[in-house]
């Protein structure tokens, strides 16, 4: 580059203190130092914010003013972390190292799906439905929830997922909607299965433990005094439970680790006493009355003679028929595995409630033919295969433990799949081993025995563990204690993040947290619909209902993952690639069956919840965009309808108005007339497609941020009014090329709009205006393009939307194009604003015409049209033109003469003042001080005398605009006549001129000023050349 132009910073400072003398330039005598300080100091902000560029970025200098480096913008991303709170202990330490799959997924997954089902339910869903239904029950619950861990894995695998469980998946995945509603689902499942886990406690140590502290009597005499004990205690316990998740998240979290110790040992000591048991043991032993299980009586006491029995099956010395023909024997209960009890509980044993417990099925023994059961052992409950599905299915429960944990986790995308698939897989096999063994190791009725009453009310499986039952009921009471601190702890937190997330409005309260971080308000409501639960008293009550909820929640899961693989989104590239949507179908389908197969009443309550905070969502909620699978499904929808719709007008009986809104916005840019907003809503009860549109003049590059200020004010219009479509503002150069621009090309496919909806120009008339000119110029292009055009005049006298008025709505029939005057009423009736309306049409008849056959023919034409109206004939005779007509006419040319004459002045004036201009401009440059003005008013004077001259001269108006205006005249006069009461009046818009001359649009729009006199509301209509209306079905 030569020297002379390289510019160093020494030239530069030089500069700057030359600019600092102010004799240095006449130009700068202005300046101020402060004003060249200001100057200066912008130049140093430069140079500093400069030197702070790679000088290899000098050629994007303005871009990283306002868009990151690429290394700040990865840097970011590497360092995203947006999780929701999960249940921390704010005075602890933060971890010196991010947990890896066995701690931070396997093990949270392991403790909580192990739970209180496995200790005192499981052995008597075996007994009850049999080794192979027993294993088919827990076979179909782990197949849900192995297909839904692998589902899970895809979509937590597809990007960086908070903490949150399914919640965030489903909501990111689905859609706000789904996500409020399947969240919602999720936190009344946990917060019942915290109810679920306090009464199972509570059953464990007053069944098992310490019977004693029964305060409702003898329970084992009275279920309901049992049920009522579990309403006593397990709503204390939940105030202890409460309490301490209230104080201290540090001890939930340390217990935690206490819990999982114990269910692990618990498990390991029924495994190893089953083997150790193999050959049975003498240690527990029942009594049987023929083949029905007998309670309350001591293995010493298990005769007929025995003094107790007799008292009690012969009271009066009259026995009992069943106690007479049979005999009392004792049965081992454990028996073990070598015994081939096994194949005495392959079959199932469904009973149904009342009737007894006993081997096989026959009637004489299971039925209570006498009615007194004495202490014969009954079934509580009706049994069946998919109720069982129901009580068993919570002990599946609990994969979503490391997808909440997701923060915390080293290597998310890997831990979640291996640790939540291996986790299943573990207890899937627990599971499915233990049916098993239970079935070939226990006695059938023993098993059957639901609380161990015929044993003295002790635990089947703790009596199978080693070395001793307490092993088991106290491993298992902590462990159940563990849990239910876990749902009470984990509960809230899902609660707050739900509310946090703005898409439920009355949750708002329970997004606070208190001073220590803890969601406190959310806590109080957990425990408030926990103690309902509790007051249900039944852990057989609990489990079907939560397990209701836990379905709906997998099953979305499911169908997230199948909806986002059949989409094929860009954005769908999960890691963990063994999935297919195939596989996610399958689980959702399960879900829905088991749901429908345990128990279609509860069902019901959760897919009815779920119904109700869906559409509350969508119709109060916050609107989300998350790019959710649901709004990638309507684009896929809409692309294959889209696709399919033909090119070209559809048929006549599908044809519905398509409605282009062209809003006029005033220097504000605010629409200029509010209520042509509530028109198209009113008229889109033909449930058409409606797009509003905006046009701006200007330079789009200069004037973007108007546009999108204007944007967002028509869209505010739109909802305000209730109009549901779309909007968008165009900039162009010129109104009239935007509109022509937006007319041609706006829609797509097979839905672009066929009508168009403009207002009428009320100042066309003021000088120096040329709205009639964008008007006309609409008004062709619209033609051109074969659509309807709709011109509402007097749009401020026109009814609000949500007011009713009454009258008639007059149809002025005087050309047919489509049969939209006929169409338009009949849409505008839909709507609740017009519906007591009645409709009247009227139709022109000429002298030659037969009045009476046209209005019995248009009787007909509506009949087949299914519109009610009435219908009258107006008669128009050839009158001669009248004086006023021809006064009308030539005022009209008149003004048109004189506006073309002052228009030819004006530019005369121009050119004077713009030759003046340069003489002045080359005299200031010789130095002269002055220059005579010339006479320019003579000349006006002149002009305007000559345009006098020919107004005077020119007294015979033109034939073609005297008969057009003889028209509007003649029909105004009728129209008037017959509907000046008429809440909106309907007639057909004539066609602009053909000829595109100044003088005959400005008479087109004096004719339409005359047609329209005198009416309030009044809706012009132009056909789009086609028919839209028909008789046909």
């Amino acid at each position: 580059m030569p020297d002379r132009f390289q510019v160093t910073k020494t030239d530069e400072d030089t500069v700057l203190d030359y600019l600092q003398d102010e004799s240095a330039s006449g130009k700068l005598l202005g300046d101020t130092l402060e004003e060249v300080q200001d100057i200066r100091d912008v130049h140093n902000a430069e140079e500093n914010q400069k030197s702070t560029i790679d000088p290899n970025l000098y050629l994007y200098d303005d871009d990283l003013e306002t868009r990151p480096h690429i290394s700040t913008f990865i840097s970011s991303i590497a360092n995203y972390e947006n999780t929701i709170p999960a249940a921390t202990d704010p005075d602890a330490k933060p971890p010196s190292a991010r947990m890896g799959t066995l701690i931070g997924v396997f093990l949270p997954c392991i403790q909580n799906i192990f739970g209180v089902i496995l200790f005192i339910r499981l052995t008597w869903v075996v007994g009850t439905a049999g080794a192979v239904c027993g294993f088919l029950i827990v076979l179909t619950c782990c197949c849900v929830t192995m297909l839904t861990a692998i589902s899970m894995s895809a979509i937590a695998t597809n990007g960086v997922v908070p903490a949150g469980g399914s919640y965030f998946m489903i909501s990111r995945s689905l859609g706000p909607e789904f996500g409020g509603a399947v969240g919602m689902l999720f936190y009344t499942g946990t917060t019942l299965a915290a109810a679920m886990y306090i009464v199972g406690a509570v059953e464990i140590v007053l069944t098992y433990m310490a019977p004693w502290l029964s305060i409702f009597g003898d329970f084992t005499k009275d279920v309901d005094a049992m049920y009522n004990n579990f309403r006593v205690y397990g709503t204390m316990l939940l105030c202890v439970m409460g309490l301490i998740v209230f104080l201290g998240v540090k001890f939930v979290n340390k217990f935690a680790t206490v819990a999982l110790a114990c269910v692990i040992f618990s498990i390991i000591a029924v495994y190893v006493g089953i083997f150790d048991n193999i050959n049975g043991n003498d240690k527990l032993y029942m009594c049987v009355l023929g083949k029905r299980l007998l309670k309350d009586i001591p293995i010493a006491n298990c005769t007929k003679e025995d003094p107790m029995v007799l008292d009690l099956y012969c009271p009066n010395h009259k026995c009992d028929d069943y106690f007479q023909n049979n005999n009392l024997t004792h049965v081992k209960g454990i028996k073990g595995l070598a015994s081939g009890v096994f194949y005495d509980n392959i079959m199932p044993s469904f009973l149904e409630k009342g009737q007894f417990i006993s081997y096989g099925r026959n009637s004489v023994d299971i039925e209570n033919v006498g009615g007194e059961s004495y202490n014969q052992i009954m079934a509580d409950i009706t049994t069946s295969f998919t109720l069982l599905i129901g009580i068993f299915f919570p002990s599946v429960t609990g994969i979503m433990a490391g997808s909440n944990r997701s923060g915390d986790l080293a290597d998310a995308q890997k831990s979640i799949p291996i640790g939540t698939i291996c986790a299943i897989l573990t207890t899937s096999t627990v599971y499915l081993t233990s049916v098993l063994f239970f079935a070939g190791t226990v006695d059938n009725l023993l098993l059957r025995d639901k609380f161990g009453q015929s044993i003295g009310g002790k635990l089947v499986v703790a009596n199978i563990a080693w070395p001793n039952q307490w092993v088991i009921l106290v491993g298992s009471f902590l462990s159940t204690l563990g849990a239910g601190l876990q749902s009470l702890t984990g509960a809230p937190r899902l609660l707050q993040a739900i509310a946090k997330d703005e898409i439920i409005p009355f949750l708002a309260p329970f997004a606070k947290s208190s001073s220590r971080g803890e969601p406190v308000r959310a806590l109080f409501l957990t425990i408030l619909i926990c103690q309902c639960g509790i007051l249900l008293g039944n852990v057989d009550l609990l489990a079907p209902l939560l397990s209701m909820f836990f379905l709906m929640c997998y099953g979305f899961v499911n169908l997230a993952c199948a909806v986002q693989t059949l989409l094929r989104t860009p954005n769908w590239r999960p890691r963990f690639k063994f999935y297919h949507w195939s596989l996610s179908l399958i689980g959702l389908t399960l879900c829905i069956s088991v749901m429908i197969m345990t128990s279609w009443y509860f069902a019901l309550i959760a897919m009815g919840m779920a119904v109700i905070i869906y559409k509350y969502i969508e119709y109060r909620g916050a609107e989300k965009e998350w790019g959710d699978g649901i709004r990638g499904m309507a684009l896929t929808a809409a692309r294959y309808s889209l696709q399919r719709l033909e090119e070209g007008p559809p048929h006549t009986k599908n044809w519905r108005p398509q409605i282009l809104v062209l809003s006029k916005l005033n220097d504000n840019l605010i629409p200029k007339y509010r209520k042509i907003f509530s028109f198209a809503t009113q008229l889109k009860a033909g449930k058409g497609l409606t797009i509003c549109v905006s046009v701006i003049k200007g330079d789009h590059t200069k004037i973007a941020n108007k546009a999108v200020d204007a944007k967002i004010t028509l869209r505010k219009y739109m909802t305000d009014e209730k109009v549901k479509g779309f909007c968008d503002v165009l900039v162009a150069q010129e109104i009239g090329e935007g509109l022509s621009s937006v007319i041609q090309t706006i829609g797509l496919g097979g839905m672009k709009p066929n009508t168009v909806i403009i207002g009428w120009p009320y100042s066309w008339r003021q000088e120096g205006r040329n709205s009639w000119k964008t008007f006309i110029q609409t008004v062709r292009t619209v033609t051109a393009c074969h659509m309807a055009l709709i011109v509402p005049k007097g749009i401020n006298f026109y009814p609000e939307s949500n007011h009713k008025i009454g009258g008639n709505i007059d149809i002025w029939w005087i050309v047919h194009d489509g049969g939209l005057l006929m169409l338009l009423p009949f849409l505008l009736k839909q709507h609740r604003t017009w519906r007591n309306c009645k409709l009247r049409i009227f139709t022109v008849a000429q002298i030659e015409d037969n009045s009476i056959q046209m209005k019995k023919d248009l009787k007909t034409f509506l009949y087949h049209l299914r519109i009610e109206a009435d219908v009258e004939v107006v008669e128009m005779n050839n009158s001669d033109i009248s004086a006023y007509t021809y006064e009308r006419t030539l005022m009209m040319e008149q003004r048109n003469q004189m506006l073309r004459a002052l228009g030819l002045n004006k530019k005369e004036n121009f050119k004077v003042d713009s030759h003046n201009e340069e003489k002045r401009n080359s005299i200031d440059s010789d130095g002269a001080e002055s220059i005579e003005a010339p006479e320019i008013t003579s000349n006006k004077d002149e002009s305007t005398e000559k345009a006098d001259g020919n107004l005077k001269t020119n007294v015979k108006p033109d034939e073609f605009n005297v008969r057009r205006m003889h028209t509007a005249i003649k029909l105004n006069e009728v129209i008037v006549e017959k509907s000046q009461d008429a809440q909106l009046v309907i007639m057909n818009l004539p066609g602009p001129p053909k000829e595109v001359r100044a003088e005959r649009e400005s008479n087109y729009m004096e004719f339409l000023e005359v047609l329209t006199e005198g009416l309030e509301k009044v809706l012009m209509v132009r056909g789009g050349g086609r028919e839209v209306i028909t008789i046909y079905s």
